[in-house]
């Protein structure tokens, strides 16, 4: 788990309970300073309709939820226990899920925060992509709340005067009453003061280096419910900057320049036997990702083979995301592989096809005449429909179908060579499906999730114009939601209006202390922190309170 922005720095427990409670879902948690025992942070879980809140302990030395494993950063408690699902219980024995972060907001709109990156993400990235001068600012790890200045400087070789690239990293402290600074000098209202003043005003460290910063590393990384703000940032520079080409175009080229590095070997659907299965030559799918049919003649060349690969949500660490969708991406099949394709649906037990090209197009058999599936009539051969709205439709129609087969297999999509308007469908479904499940607050990026799936299928998304469709279609995607959100919140509101006389609550029933047992209330959310059970160890800092 890269993402660090479940850090909340400037909120209390009623606060807190609020955003996981109107913003989160099951499994939504939030970490933050504790306010009964400052230099100490609280974990906020969401729980069906309560919030959970856990203490966990900063001794100096080591952060831990008083017991329990130890670890050096708050990152690395979060990190752990949301990997180690179980592990987390209350004395009940009741499992306490972190699923899904629920981010703070970003404390600058500007391209080059990235406020999940670690120090040597930040390294890799800037000397691998960026030049002398790039910079980038991201949120600090050893110290939440703090951000890191990290810049690619030239450095001298001490034996042959050469100069070789190094990333210098600067810590901007976050101070209470909310400026900015970098450990000295002067102290800034916002982030984006404090970089734009060293931007004209170069830093000096004290080896006598200056740290010049010339041009931004841009990130593209988003919290989904802020992609209304991107897409017009995108669409501006495209407008009304004064070179030729940016915005859509830029995010969509540098992309462009990454896939030489996904190449992978093709030499399945190079053989002899298998060329003429290819509707086109060279669009060929990877032997990595690659579907086999089986229950073939042997004995036959090539049998099991079939132009389409297997598609899935895979994370950072190379995992699949848990309960993601499966696809297949294929070519439109030809008259000859035909029996190919059935024998594929059959053996991966599909039910739902989506098929995003006609029989014929500009006079030309891109399918042959299937029994009935959805199919996409509004899609042009070359070019975007004119608005996402009917797409969106038409998934959810897809995934109402998907849903009612139990234990079904993967969803099959296919143009005609499988990777322009099928990955364009495949990366919308993906992303829409991640903020589904995770709500409006998760991260997205739609440059990493396209990156995702062109490892598993070569040129998956080939346009701009494909590229900004999917852009518009996430936004649609989100605005809607936005708007049922708002619709809920304010019957909610109106449901709350009606009072009640007040009912005596039963008193809490007292618990012996035990050794290491923190007890007492947290004067920001008035709730009473119990005991918490671990498989190995008891150790405590837990307290539920409804709603």
């Amino acid at each position: 788990m890269t993402s660090r922005r479940w850090f909340h720095p400037n909120i209390n427990g009623i606060e807190a309970e609020k955003l996981l409670l109107t913003r989160g879902v099951h499994g939504s948690f939030l970490a933050r300073p504790s306010k009964s025992n400052p230099g100490d942070f609280t974990l906020s879980v969401r729980r069906n309709d309560e919030v959970t809140h856990i203490k966990i302990q900063n001794s100096g030395d080591y952060y831990d939820l008083y017991g329990g494993e130890k670890f050096a950063t708050l990152a690395e408690l979060v990190q752990y226990y949301t990997e180690q699902q179980g592990l987390l219980r209350e004395k009940n024995s009741n499992i306490i899920e972190l699923k899904f972060p629920l981010n703070c907001q970003d404390p600058t709109s500007e391209r080059w925060y990235h406020g999940h990156l670690t120090g040597k993400e930040a390294e890799k990235l800037l000397t691998d992509k960026g030049k002398p001068g790039s910079f980038l600012v991201r949120g600090s790890q050893s110290k939440p709340g703090d951000f890191v200045l990290s810049v690619l400087t030239n450095e001298d070789k001490a034996d042959t005067g050469d100069r070789k690239p190094r990333v210098t990293h600067i810590m901007i402290r976050y101070q209470l009453d909310g400026k900015y600074d970098v450990g000295g000098g002067e102290r800034f209202d916002t982030l984006t003061d404090l970089v734009e003043h060293y931007k004209k005003n170069p830093m000096v460290e004290k080896s006598g280096a200056v740290v010049h910063l010339k041009q931004p590393f841009n990130a593209t990384r988003i919290i989904a419910a802020n992609i209304e703000n991107r897409v017009k940032e995108l669409n501006k520079m495209a407008d009304h900057s004064e070179k030729a080409k940016q915005g859509f175009w830029e995010e969509f080229e540098m992309l462009q320049q990454q896939e030489c590095k996904f190449l992978y070997p093709r030499k399945e659907g190079q053989r002899t036997e298998n060329k003429a299965k290819n509707r086109y030559k060279n669009i060929l799918p990877f032997d990595t990702t690659r579907v086999a049919l089986r229950d073939e003649d042997e004995s036959v060349p090539g049998s099991d083979y079939i132009n389409a690969n297997y598609i899935k949500n895979i994370l950072e660490d190379g995992k699949s995301s848990e309960h993601s969708k499966v696809y297949i991406a294929t070519q439109g099949c030809l008259q000859t592989t035909v029996n190919d394709f059935w024998a594929m649906v059959y053996q991966e037990n599909t039910h739902v096809i989506v098929m995003t090209t006609k029989e014929v197009e500009r006079g030309r058999e891109e399918c042959p005449q299937q029994i009935k599936h959805f199919q996409y009539f509004s899609w042009p051969d070359h070019g975007v429909p004119n608005e996402p709205g009917g797409v969106l439709g038409f998934l959810d129609q897809v995934n109402r179908a998907q849903r009612s087969f139990p234990d079904t297999g993967p969803i099959v999509v296919h143009c005609s060579a499988g990777i322009g308007r099928t990955g364009t469908i495949i990366v919308i479904d993906i992303l829409v499906d991640t903020i589904h499940r995770q709500g409006l607050d998760c991260d997205i990026d739609i440059p990493k999730t396209i990156q995702m799936v062109r490892r598993q299928r070569s040129g998956m998304v080939q346009t701009e114009a494909q590229y900004k469709f999917v852009y518009m279609a996430v936004q649609q995607y989100i605005a809607t939601q936005q708007k049922e959100l708002e619709e809920e919140q304010r019957k909610e509101r109106e449901y709350l209006n009606i009072r009640y006389p007040p009912m005596e609550k039963p008193r809490p029933k007292a618990h012996p202390p035990s050794p290491r047992v923190q007890t007492g209330v947290d004067d920001d959310s008035a709730s009473i922190y119990e005991n918490l059970n671990f498989k190995a160890a008891k150790v405590s800092g837990l307290s539920s309170s409804g709603r």
